[in-house]
């Protein structure tokens, strides 16, 4: 087993399963929103949290390959299908976020057929998961 990747049901989006694997390498930010922050004349900070929002970047799958092409394609094509937000459900934390950052490169044309590799996207929560 290559120790680098996860399973792939280590990721759900809108309940479903793609079976393209997860690299290692995921980071959790813990984002703090307010609704303001401002100092007063004495320099004390007077400040009002919105809360506290869990993104995740650099989110990596394994390559595109003769085994896996078609479901790549569909993991590629919900990745970048034009919606508001997605359920996520990453390692058991379930929360609705948008996609950005969707890239990849293709590194092999076989058959007439392109084939991609690192392919990556963030995930941007749409509401604090601590208030």
């Amino acid at each position: 087993m290559n120790e680098d990747l996860f399973w792939s049901d280590f990721l759900k989006i809108d309940g479903e399963i793609y079976n393209i694997k997860v690299k290692v390498g995921i980071k959790r930010n813990a984002n703090f929103l307010d609704k303001y922050a401002n100092r007063v004349d004495d320099g004390d900070l007077k400040r009002e949290l919105i809360g506290v929002y869990f993104n995740y970047k650099n989110i990596n799958f394994e390559k595109q390959s003769d085994s896996n092409y078609n479901e790549y394609n569909r993991l590629y094509n919900k990745l970048t299908e034009p919606e508001e937000f997605h359920n996520i459900d990453i390692a058991g934390f379930i929360f609705k976020a948008y996609f950005n950052n969707v890239t990849d490169e293709m590194y092999k044309y076989k058959e007439g057929r392109p084939y991609f590799k690192n392919l990556t996207v963030d995930f941007t929560a749409k509401k604090p998961a601590r208030s």
